[in-house]
């Protein structure tokens, strides 16, 4: 049992460092390395926890936001990057609930599936039509994968009511465990068409449907592991949404709200330092101008550590510190204001193309993994999407960079195209090993959650327990983590 007193001296011990402060005594200075989603919600996890006493520095390199941006095509803004939120991402409705933004006005839509020759899915304006259409290429496929992932979900969402109370983990793994078992760490390890095709669901089905809905969110196959396979299926559900003027706002209010310093320059290293038997991070960074450093008690990453995504170095850690194993997806964003060419899918003529969405499956024949009509972030009462004949601003994905003999085949004539290489998720491979969330006795490292699913949701989650886990190991409340059966454990506290 942890002392509490606020006069006792704690002592803790982690990873060969020797920490002595008094039970109470908050830190002075809290830096977090980058403001996308995940830094931008710690931030305001953070101050909440830790109060207004406590200085909070957040470091960004780009822009406010990260992977949630946008671009401006004739004075509108589009999303280019994390696009749509799901509705029991609870996190993210109390954002835009406590920062009063608002949810985006949705836009009806049609979803087509391309295999590079003709359409194996086409959607219909009646419900029931679909759904008979579904079964009688598929079985029951679409029912058996809809009760798995709403059973996943249902676990899964344990997390909120954990974290109300206070709880954080120490590793990802731990959390995982916590809310599943065995059944969710196996998720992360066994692939989506492995366990797909046990549940019965036919190799057709993951090979059309399933496939174009991973291939659409993580710019990959079926082979991803089960659990992010799951999160990509939740994206493309009912209810759907987004935030008025753009889901990068969000960050931007939460660090505004949370009051911190943001300091826009390049970290290049963090050292070790000593004050007394105290751990204190120095964090070096520099702009085209001018360079510096700083000093903190504690120093939370939101950024990946990886061999491509990063030139923070190291110092003075024992043993060192290597980026993590593990590669990022390239994924190529073009967003194309022309018309499109709708022969290309078989429909000679565009003013009977009814689709605003084409998904893809895997097919030597196709350069694309898909092809939307998009809105802009700001929606008026009056809005109406583009007819198929008309100019309108598309939103290709691909994995490369489109050649212009492949813009010519996607459009008749197209009067702009912007384009954004992103390194958007990681590339999910079964079996593979999850970063750690301690690097050192008060360094943390926020984006390993994304190895297991990455979303924005997941981010504000990985947030929410670093605010707790920092907060629970600097006052020594070591039962408030990695604790077991807390679905029995809070029942008995209420």
């Amino acid at each position: 049992m942890a002392v509490r007193s606020g006069l006792a001296f704690v002592l803790l011990i982690n990873t060969g460092v020797v920490t002595c402060h008094l039970e109470g005594e908050a830190p002075k200075k809290i830096a977090i390395i980058g403001a996308g989603i995940g830094g931008s919600s710690t931030a305001y996890f953070l101050r909440q926890k830790f109060g207004h006493n406590v200085g909070i520095d957040v470091y960004e390199k780009g822009t406010i936001g990260g992977r949630l941006a946008t671009v401006t095509v004739n004075g509108q803004e589009y999303e280019i990057g994390g696009s749509v939120i799901h509705p029991l991402n609870l996190h993210m409705q109390e954002f835009v609930k406590q920062l009063g933004l608002k949810h985006r006005k949705g836009v009806p839509e049609k979803v087509a599936i391309f295999n590079g020759e003709h359409f194996v899915f086409e959607e219909t304006d009646w419900y029931l039509q679909d759904l008979f259409k579904l079964w009688w290429r598929y079985g029951f496929g679409l029912l058996r994968l809809q009760m798995w992932v709403e059973e996943i979900l249902e676990k899964f969402l344990r997390i909120y009511k954990y974290q109300a109370h206070g709880y954080a983990y120490s590793t990802v793994e731990e959390m995982m465990q916590s809310l599943g078992g065995e059944r969710f760490i196996n998720l992360t390890r066994r692939s989506m068409t492995e366990t797909l095709q046990e549940l019965g669901i036919s190799q057709r089905f993951i090979d059309e449907i399933v496939t174009a809905v991973t291939r659409v969110n993580y710019g990959q196959s079926a082979s991803i592991p089960a659990f992010v396979g799951a999160v990509a299926i939740a994206g493309v559900q009912a209810g759907l949404w987004a935030v008025e003027g753009g889901n990068k706002l969000v960050c931007s209010q939460m660090l505004e709200s949370a009051k911190v310093n943001v300091i826009h320059t390049t970290v290049t290293s963090i050292s070790l330092q000593q004050s007394g038997n105290k751990p204190l991070y120095q964090v070096k960074y520099e702009s085209e101008n001018e360079g510096g450093y700083d000093f903190y008690d504690i120093v939370i990453i939101a950024t990946p550590l990886h061999h491509e995504t990063t030139n923070i170095t190291f110092n003075d850690f024992t043993p060192p510190f290597t980026p993590f194993p593990g590669h990022y997806q390239r994924i190529i964003v073009s967003v194309v204001h022309g018309y499109l060419n709708s022969s290309y899918f078989g429909f000679p003529d565009p003013k009977l193309f009814p689709f605003a969405t084409i998904l893809t499956v895997e097919s030597a024949k196709l350069f694309m993994l898909s092809t939307g009509s998009i809105c802009p972030v700001n929606i008026t009462t009056n809005y109406r999407r583009k007819q198929p004949q008309e100019a309108a601003v598309w939103k290709v994905f691909s994995l490369k960079p489109l050649a212009k003999e492949e813009l010519k085949t996607l459009f008749r004539s197209y009067y702009s195209v912007q384009v954004t290489d992103w390194l958007g998720y990681p590339q999910y491979q079964s079996g593979k090993g999850i970063p750690p969330i301690i690097l050192h006795e008060n360094l943390y490292y926020l984006n390993g959650i994304e190895w297991i699913a990455s979303a924005m949701e997941m981010s504000a989650i990985a947030a929410k327990n670093m605010a707790l886990l920092t907060f629970n190991r600097w006052n020594q409340h070591l039962d408030m983590i990695d604790q077991k059966d807390l679905v029995h454990k809070i029942k008995t506290e209420l």
